[in-house]
């Protein structure tokens, strides 16, 4: 059975970082498409930043240049690191697993992604 769980969110001031991590079970981490994606309230789930199973990276374009998504297959651990966050990156993160080695647009179509997370709450105050 599959197991994604979140966690690292918390409440920082504009223009700080978080690292989100999610610890990964029931399933071989190293060969699947991983992602992350977040949902305001009052707002679709959009996707974030994903990685293939080769390391392969794809990020929004909201977060490109601050946000980086890393996996560390020894630890079946997915990461995203946050810097220069913003206000508007305040949402509940989740990590999303696709079963498939390629994340081909599952930014774009969450739907893709098979297995999710509870999520861990990412708050960023002005």
């Amino acid at each position: 059975q599959v197991q994604l769980v979140e966690s690292g969110g918390g409440s920082v001031q504009a223009g700080g970082s978080l690292r989100l991590s999610c610890a990964a079970s029931g399933y071989t981490y190293s060969s699947y498409c991983m992602g992350w994606f977040r949902q305001a309230p009052g707002k679709e789930r959009e996707g974030v930043a994903a990685i293939d199973r080769d390391g392969s990276t794809s990020y929004a374009d909201s977060v490109k240049g601050r946000f980086t998504v890393s996996r560390d297959n020894a630890k079946n651990t997915l990461y995203l690191h946050m810097n220069s966050l913003k206000p508007e990156d305040s949402a509940m993160y989740y990590c999303a697993l696709r079963s498939y080695y390629w994340c081909d647009d599952a930014l774009t179509n969450y739907l893709r992604m098979g297995y999710w997370g509870k999520g861990t709450l990412v708050t960023i105050s002005s």
